[in-house]
């Protein structure tokens, strides 16, 4: 049977972005048999602030994706995390679970993205890098997306698609091209990070530091240092706008202060600096919605994915692809628009039946964290508490048992069924 090659700019789904987000929606777009165009504005390799860290929830989507994690690629495993705060360090290994592989990853976004990208390439996604996109192409009628406008080469033109995946970051251009605004009411952080040569460059855990001072004041957020493996260490620091300093504080300058009380052995040190500081906005708790309008479905940052207990954004990135894949899939087997619109009607609700109610608990924790008291009292009585600390490490990760599981396990579920939905 003879199978009509579409043109080379029309798709049946256009993904705006080959981020973790745009390359996993891609990826499983393309195994389900989809003509996905993958749109990148820059080149590979590319750069994104990131503390490289992958808890085992986002090693599991890599696992899915079937990319091998060999050391020689550059992936470099580590096994929980050490929790520095209120006089204790506490290492904490990751959960025992059937449900996610047991250890973590590290790897320098740089590698980690394009290595996304061209495994959703081989999966049959046409990846187009230098690809700019500037707007939405609207049908006259209905208002709805049928494609996106873009600059490649210097020159204008569009491409056309029956579906769109914004994954085009936390600004989302496109989203706000149609009219999805972020919302006030749900929380940000910023983070900035660098790397440093230094010989705890191969430490085998992730450590996060609970006290971050500035001057006499505890800010709501945490400093990180996590070796990378290669003879680096990428250091960095998250804050949220829950307190009144986030507006008021130098970033780069309280990094620099941060490090000038760490040991001089390890390095972290201005000489020692292989990358300039940056910093990247977190866009936490869904602060992006709705998540699907008129042909639009909004993945990872650009709908406000990034878990608001602990910043991670990888792994939400991830599923949120993977389930816009899955919607997409099956909304495009539907005989009629009508009824394909109903099925992508539903990923909003798909996406709330995964996070939904762990978010709101999210928010309400970051809330709380942005009273200096209230930090201060949870650093001087929780750390001390080692049983209870590695049952905040699988809430503030997200990694339990989705059914069964110990009575930790079931005691966040249930939590985060019971509390109404972000």
């Amino acid at each position: 049977m003879h199978q009509e090659i579409p043109p080379a700019d029309s798709a049946d789904v256009i993904v705006v972005g080959a981020g973790p987000a745009g390359s996993s929606a891609a990826f499983y777009l393309a195994q389900a048999g989809l003509d996905v165009l993958l749109l990148e504005k820059s080149h590979f390799p590319r750069e994104k602030v990131c503390g490289d860290g992958l808890t085992p929830r986002g090693v599991k989507q890599l696992v899915g994706m079937g990319i091998p994690l060999n050391a020689e690629d550059g992936w470099f495993p580590n096994k929980g995390l050490r929790i520095i705060g209120g006089g204790v360090r506490l290492e904490l290994d990751w959960p025992d679970l059937a449900s996610y592989p047991g250890y973590g990853m590290m790897r320098s976004r740089r590698g980690f993205d394009e290595t996304l990208a061209r495994t959703a390439a081989k999966a049959g996604a046409r990846l187009l890098e230098g690809v700019n996109v500037t707007g939405p192409v609207l049908d006259d009628e209905t208002g709805r997306i049928t494609g996106v406008t873009a600059r490649r080469d210097g020159a204008e033109r569009s491409y056309q698609a029956r579906v769109v995946v914004a994954a085009d970051g936390n600004s989302s251009r496109l989203s706000l091209a149609m009219g999805l605004a972020k919302r006030d009411d749900r929380p940000l952080g910023v983070a900035v990070r660098t790397y440093y040569t230094s010989p705890r460059h191969d430490d085998d855990y992730l450590e996060s530091w609970l006290e971050l001072w500035d001057g006499d004041r505890l800010l709501p957020g945490y400093g990180w240092v996590f070796g990378a493996g290669d003879g680096t260490s990428n250091v960095g620091l998250g804050l949220l706008n829950t307190s009144a300093a986030f507006q008021h504080t130098d970033y780069r300058r309280l990094l620099r202060r941060w490090l000038a009380g760490m040991p001089a052995e390890w390095g972290y040190t201005e000489e020692n600096r292989t990358e300039p500081i940056r910093g990247a906005a977190l866009p936490m708790a869904f602060n992006r919605t709705p998540h699907y309008t008129r042909g639009l479905l909004l993945a990872g940052d650009a709908g406000g994915m990034v878990n608001p207990f602990n910043g991670e954004g990888i792994p939400y990135a991830m599923e949120s692809g993977e389930i816009a894949a899955r919607v997409i899939t099956r909304a495009l087997a539907q005989p009629g628009q009508a009824g394909a619109e109903r099925v992508l009607h539903g990923y909003p609700q798909a996406l709330r039946d995964a996070y939904g109610g762990y978010y709101t608990l999210g928010r309400k924790f970051v809330g709380a964290i942005g009273r200096p008291w209230v930090m201060k009292f949870a650093t001087q009585h929780g750390m001390p508490r080692p049983a209870l600390m590695r049952i905040i490490l699988k809430l503030l990760a997200n990694l339990t048992e989705p059914r069964g599981g110990d009575a930790a396990d079931r005691v966040i579920n249930a939590l985060s069924r019971l509390t109404p939905a972000a």
